[in-house]
């Protein structure tokens, strides 16, 4: 298992986020899953290199051509993200955390029953 020790900018998360989705995939394969306006093809080719050398992707080399493939799981780097948030901005409690949605409106009751389950099956 990859170990995280970076953050990514938005750019890289987006590339990140179709490499997930893909699994694997040449830049034009990455560049088709973006949205528009796309970006160049060489921008998308300097941001896949920035991430590996990250270490977050790697690649097969056919010839002169590249199929990139992740190497850190969307889950890792979930996982990474939220401590990260939860340390930098709630002192690291995820019931100041719950409390800042809740307040904010965006945890609706149905989604409060769901981590009221999750409390009670961890009490088991």
């Amino acid at each position: 298992m990859q170990e995280i020790d970076k953050e990514l900018t938005r750019a890289e998360e987006q590339i990140m986020q179709v490499l997930w989705q893909i699994e694997k995939g040449f830049v034009k394969d990455i560049l088709d899953y973006l949205p528009e306006p796309k970006p160049a093809y060489n921008t998308v080719s300097t941001i896949v290199r920035i991430l590996q050398e990250k270490g977050f992707v790697s690649h097969k080399a056919y010839g002169k051509s590249h199929e990139y493939f992740p190497v850190v799981s969307k889950e890792q780097y979930s996982t990474f993200a939220t401590e990260k948030l939860v340390e930098g901005y709630f002192e690291n409690s995820f019931s100041s955390l719950f409390s800042f949605f809740s307040k904010k409106g965006k945890i609706d009751v149905k989604e409060a029953d769901e981590i009221l389950n999750l409390i009670n099956s961890m009490k088991k």
